[in-house]
């Protein structure tokens, strides 16, 4: 192509970029997962959906149970494994900070109490 022919061109259409929260931004952090796309803290679909459910409160520790197994698919063993994982994560602790530091002074209590 010459210089005459990419004037010709129509000029790319250019769109503003996607607004996020003050302080995120929607950078490689956002690339998928083995759990799904990656959200604006870097955390996939699945470890938002533990905090998630995590955060919810429960009337009985049954309930809680019943509801890791029907929408997460996992055991209560490997969904406290996960959780506890997660809680270590700055990712995590970004997606969700009143909830993680909140678990991380139970954590740290039970293993005081030890």
């Amino acid at each position: 192509m010459g210089a005459d022919e990419e004037a010709e061109l129509p000029e790319p259409e250019r769109t503003e970029p996607e607004r996020t929260e003050p302080g995120r931004t929607g950078g490689p952090e956002q690339q998928a997962g083995p759990g799904g796309p990656a959200g604006p803290a870097g955390l996939d679909a699945r470890d938002r959906a533990v905090l998630a459910l995590e955060a919810r409160s429960w009337r009985t520790a049954g309930a809680k149970e019943r509801a890791v197994r029907e929408e997460l698919g996992l055991s209560s063993t490997r969904y406290y494994q996960l959780l506890n994982g997660l809680l270590d994560r700055p990712e995590a602790l970004a997606h969700a900070p009143v909830l993680v530091n909140r678990l991380r002074r139970v954590r740290a209590a039970r293993r005081a109490a030890r």
